[in-house]
């Protein structure tokens, strides 16, 4: 396995990655939640709800040319 050349660039701009990492917060949300006893007035699936959405949004951005990551390359 090789990394793209551009990979620091990548990892710090690309949607795909911050909507990944989102969608790994609210998973964790999700676990969490429980444990907070009631602290939180939050229905039971909601963040994993928007965890789905948000890794929708990583495939899609995926795929998305972005010019603050690519510069216009194709």
């Amino acid at each position: 396995m090789t990394l793209v050349w551009n990979w620091r660039r990548v990892l710090k701009r690309a949607w795909s990655i911050r909507l990944g990492i989102l969608a790994g917060l609210l998973s964790g949300a999700e676990v969490a939640l429980p444990l907070l006893d009631g602290l939180l007035p939050v229905p039971k699936g909601v963040f994993a709800a928007l965890s789905f959405i948000a890794t929708g949004g990583a495939l899609v951005a995926r795929f998305v040319m972005q010019q603050s990551v690519s510069g216009g390359e194709v």
